[in-house]
Parts: structure tokens; C-alpha cells; sequence
């Protein structure tokens, strides 16, 4: 949401505006794929991680403007909370030994920018959800000091017409009553862009969806939501429930969060811009004045403001992205599927099992969404984020001929069938074969370890416990015990268990 926003336009007249410029939107994009104006392959990756801020002791600093005055770089920028960064990695072609150079550049950059945050007492952690987080911490004073936030949290409010209910049951329950969507600001992630062309865009985008239960399975990193030991990977449903602006009635009535999986397989991009407008009113606008189709009359290319800006209000795990660069459109899938850390080895190993694997089922002669019914995708999807590194995920018989599915282990699943896919794919980029033997080499040992984030946090959190340390102790102690570690930047399946040094 890059563009100057004003609130949506909320009186009958107004409403109708808006929806307009959108349809004109929706219309110009379609003129964009029929002319066939989009970029041609250039096999570029684009890697986003949210970041919080702690102190010494663990705990949520909310300090995220000086901490960015001080780093004065804009590859940092501000998240929804003032506990939050976001840095962002110039996009990079997948050759060669990207992997590594993805690593070099995410080191230099994290170890300066904690420099700089050590300057008025605080560190950069990446996590899912800090552990030391409470409640009270994220509330509508906590939002980042920027227009936008505030703009995005009064109309998601006033869509709701009442507070916000968190409620998130798994080994604890947790529940509570925001008015604000400031929580969502607990919810730290690691997004990866891959640039497609929209004849092939479809393919990458299912793959990404059939995929996402593995990724979350071998990357969680986020079991402690506000103190409570809940799902694996947390972050999904309290994201949801952040920003679901739909009274109880009409969630009862099926009406789509503005956080979801999807519910098809899709046939183009076209469908999931088309579906953002058919099911979701807008919640802001953009103050930029483009007549998309007269642009496109004179021979130009629009920016598609109002489009992008409604987008970006529609939280999709895998999320279409229309942009302009150098005055050309292109596509580009935003996979948001995975939590930030443990450290920089697993982010970019979860980047390298991700990116292999999306380009090894994108070309399959038969495709993973002709074998898999999309809704054991979603299921997949809600098991590996309660269970984790032990989830049971339902997949389609390995050879076989017919559309029937079985139930396998994540961890074999990914051992026996999906590395060696991951594999092929970065072969098929041409990524260096050092590089993809060390990063996939880290997942396949999460696997045989059966060893990632969040199972490790879990353990040292009741190794803290079982001394005698209370429950924000512990939390505490484990939370320090991690940044350590992360620091060190060993992978985490090589962690030593525990919170003792």
C-alpha cells in the first residue's frame, strides 16, 4: 500500500464511485491479458521478512521509528506495529548460487540494522510470534505512526461494528476481545515473490497452494500466542481473526473472511482479481487520479492504483501481485505462508524447498491439482498449523493412476517425495548444486531430526518450566535463549535443547 490512501468512500454515491474505478480496474487488467503487454520470463525472486523488536530481556519494544531513523536504509520500513520492521531484498535472478548470495546480503543487512537498534537498547529478533508478547501490548496505540494503519484499522472497525474476537484452541486456549486490529501485528512472515508470466501464472499459484501444508509443516515457528501454547504455527488464525471484518451472523451465512485459503483451483490470474471484487467491498482508496482505460487508449500503461490498493486488503496466503516496472506490467505470486526465522540458513532453506518444489509442480505432465481435491489442500493446511512437524497430511498415492489420496506423515512426505522434487525444480532454475544441497539439506534434516522453530521452542519452554520457572519466566528465558542462538545462526535443527547456555 505504497500510495497516498484516503478511507473508502462510504455513502451510497461514494460506494458506487469506488466500485466503479474498480470494475474499470478489473477491465483494464483484462485488456492488459488479451493484448498479452505483461514481461517476458525473467525468472526473478523476491524475498520480504517481518522483524519485531525486544529488549535485553526478551520483551516487545515498541520503538520501530527511532530504530529506523537510526538505520536509515530504505530496505527497512515500518510494519503495522511499533514493535515491527519489514526489510526487503532487491529481487534476484534463481541461478547460479542465489542461495548464498541471498544469505550474505540477509546477514549484513540484519547484523547492521541490529546494530543500529542496539543504539537505543533494543535487537532485531526474527520469530513468528515473540513469545514475550501479551495482549496488552498491541492495542491502537501501538499501531506504526503512519496514516495508513489507522486508516486500515478504522474501516476494518467500522466494517465489524464490534470488537475483534481471538480465539485460538489448541494444547491452551486463548481468548480475547481486541478493538483494533492491532494484533495482527503479533504475526511476523516471511514473504517470497516469484515473477511469472500469466500463461503460467495459474500453474505456479496451485502449486503453491497444494504445497503450503509442507512449507508451514517443516517451517513453524510461531507455537505461543499472548503467553498461551496453542497451534504450531499460530500466526494463520489469529491473522484471521484480526482482520475478520464480518459480524458472527455473516460468517454463519459463509461470507469469505478477508484472510483465507481460497476454496478452488484456479484457471488465470484474472479469477482472483475478478473473485476480490465480487466478494470483498472496499476498505480504502487511493487519492491517485488513472483512468486505466484511457491510459491504456493512449498507448500507456496503468498503474491500476485503485486494483492494487484493494489487493493489498485481501489477505490470501498465496496472493496475486500486479505491478509496473521500467513501464512494463508484470505478474508476480506472493507466497505468505511461512514465519519469519529461526535464522538466516532456514529462512533461505525454506526459500530454496519453496522455490524448487513450485517450479518442479508447475510442470509436472500431471498436475498435483488434477490428483488433489482443493479441499484437502485446506485441510492439509489447518492440520500442519495445529500439529506442526507431526502433522498427517493428506496427499495423492505416489504413481498411481487414479485421483485417490492417502494419509502420510509430513515429515516422510517431504523426505521421500517432495525434496527430491525441490530438488529437480532448482535444477531447473539452475541454481548451483553446492547450494541446493546445503539449504535442502537443512530441511531434510528438520525432518529426520523432527526438529523446526516451533517444536523447539515448545521444548526449551517446558525445560524452563520444569525448573521451576513460572509462565512469563519461562517464556522469557526461552525467548532469550533464542536470540542467542539465532544470533550464533546455526540452523535450528542443530540447536542444543533447552534454555541453559
Amino acid at each position: 500500500m505504497g500510495d497516498k490512501v484516503i478511507a473508502g468512500e462510504f455513502d451510497p454515491s461514494g460506494r458506487q464511485r469506488q466500485r466503479a474505478r474498480l470494475r474499470k480496474g478489473l477491465e483494464a487488467l483484462a485488456r492488459l491479458l488479451a493484448e498479452k503487454r505483461f514481461d517476458r520470463p525473467k525468472n526473478l525472486m523476491g524475498l520480504e521478512i517481518e522483524l519485531n523488536l525486544a529488549d535485553a530481556d526478551g520483551m516487545p519494544r515498541m520503538m520501530n521509528t527511532e530504530v529506523l531513523e537510526r538505520i536509515a536504509s530504505h530496505d527497512f520500513q515500518t510494519e503495522l506495529g511499533q514493535c515491527n520492521l519489514e526489510v526487503n531484498i532487491v529481487p534476484h535472478r534463481l541461478s547460479g548460487r542465489v542461495l548464498d548470495q541471498l544469505a550474505e546480503e540477509l546477514r549484513t543487512g540484519l547484523s547492521y540494522a541490529d546494530r543500529k537498534a542496539g543504539e537505543v537498547s533494543s535487537e532485531i529478533v526474527m520469530i513468528g510470534i515473540l513469545p514475550t508478547l501479551a495482549a496488552r501490548d498491541l492495542g491502537s496505540t501501538n499501531l506504526s505512526y503512519d496514516d495508513r494503519y489507522k486508516l486500515l484499522n478504522e474501516q476494518m472497525l467500522a466494517a465489524r461494528g464490534e470488537d475483534f474476537l481471538i480465539d485460538v484452541e489448541g494444547e491452551e486456549r486463548f481468548r480475547y476481545a481486541s478493538g483494533s486490529i492491532a494484533p495482527e501485528a503479533a504475526c511476523t512472515s516471511v514473504q517470497l515473490h516469484l515473477q511469472v508470466t500469466p500463461g503460467r501464472f495459474a500453474a505456479v499459484w496451485n502449486a503453491a497452494q497444494a504445497v503450503a501444508a509442507a512449507q508451514i509443516a517443516v517451517g513453524a515457528n510461531s507455537p505461543f500466542l499472548f503467553g498461551r501454547e496453542v497451534w504450531r504455527e499460530s500466526r494463520p488464525p489469529l491473522f484471521q481473526q484480526a482482520t475478520d471484518v464480518r459480524p458472527p451472523e455473516f460468517a454463519a451465512q459463509g461470507v469469505r473472511p478477508r484472510t483465507w485459503f481460497g476454496e478452488r483451483w484456479i484457471n488465470d490470474a484474472y479469477e482472483l482479481f475478478e473473485e476480490n471484487l465480487r466478494f470483498f467491498p472496499p476498505l480504502l482508496s487511493t487519492s491517485e487520479e488513472e483512468d486505466p482505460l484511457r491510459v491504456l487508449d493512449e498507448g500507456g500503461v496503468p498503474q491500476l492504483h485503485e486494483l492494487v490498493l484493494h489487493n493489498g486488503t485481501i489477505y490470501r496466503w498465496n496472493r496475486p501481485v500486479y505491478a509496473v516496472a521500467d513501464g512494463v506490467p508484470h505478474l508476480r505470486v506472493e507466497n505468505r505462508v511461512l514465519p519469519a526465522g529461526p535464522t538466516v540458513s532456514d529462512v533461505i532453506a525454506n526459500a530454496a524447498f519453496y522455490y524448487g518444489l513450485v517450479r518442479a509442480l508447475a510442470e509436472e505432465p500431471r498436475p498435483i491439482w488434477k490428483r488433489l481435491p482443493f479441499e484437502a489442500a485446506a485441510a492439509n493446511f489447518d492440520t500442519a498449523c495445529r500439529d506442526g512437524i507431526d502433522a498427517v497430511l493428506r496427499w495423492p498415492k505416489p504413481g498411481g493412476r487414479s485421483s485417490s489420496t492417502v494419509n502420510v506423515p509430513a515429515v516422510r512426505l517431504v523426505q521421500e517425495e517432495l525434496l527430491p522434487l525441490a530438488a529437480a525444480g532448482l535444477d531447473a532454475w539452475g541454481v548451483e548444486p553446492a547450494d541446493r544441497d546445503r539449504y535442502l539439506g537443512i530441511v531434510e534434516q528438520r525432518c529426520r531430526r523432527k526438529v523446526n522453530g516451533a517444536s523447539w521452542q515448545v521444548a526449551a519452554y517446558h525445560e524452563a518450566r520444569e525448573r521451576g520457572l513460572d509462565r512469563d519466566g519461562a517464556l522469557a528465558a526461552m525467548t532469550r535463549r533464542y536470540c542467542e542462538l539465532m544470533h550464533i545462526g546455526d540452523p535450528v535443527h542443530t540447536w542444543p535443547a533447552g534454555c541453559s547456555g
